[in-house]
């Protein structure tokens, strides 16, 4: 008697859809991909705008993501012209006039940190409003909440 391999069996729920597992090294391949491609400026900018950098952190991020030598030998310059140096910690930071430029589904960005952008974004944005409304209210000498309180 001869025995033949058993036929392959049909789903018994035919409208299961199968899912492969995902491989986060392909996720990260894919991030990696979609930062290396912009701007090395673009990069440092989106950096600066989730929080200060030492420039040997900042250096081993964008190493991390595949910095070119080029650009690592212009990060210098790069810093002087979209930081500020906070000189008690020799920080950089992101001078302000380049948040209006934040694209918020960069692709660098985690879920956490574009949580933490849109966060710092508000911000900037509640205290750039309250400080045009400030400014272009006529002087009236003294105000009361200049004046001592009396309690």
């Amino acid at each position: 008697e001869v025995r033949r391999a058993p036929q392959s069996t049909a789903d018994p729920v035919p409208e299961r859809k199968r899912t492969t597992p995902l491989n986060p090294a392909s996720i990260t391949r894919r991030v990696f991909r979609g930062v290396s491609r912009r701007p090395f400026r673009d990069r440092v900018i989106h950096l600066l705008a989730l929080r200060s950098y030492k420039k040997p952190e900042l250096l081993a991020h964008l190493q991390r993501d595949g910095v070119k030598q080029k650009d690592r030998n212009c990060l210098g310059k790069t810093l002087q012209q979209v930081a500020n140096l906070n000189v008690k910690d020799n920080s950089f930071s992101l001078k302000e006039h380049f948040y209006k430029d934040i694209q918020r589904d960069w692709p660098g960005y985690s879920e956490t940190e574009r949580q933490s952008l849109e966060l710092i974004l508000s911000r900037k944005a509640a205290s750039t409003s309250n400080a045009t409304c400030s400014s272009h209210l006529p002087s009236q000498g003294p105000s009361a909440r200049d004046a001592p309180s009396r309690t």
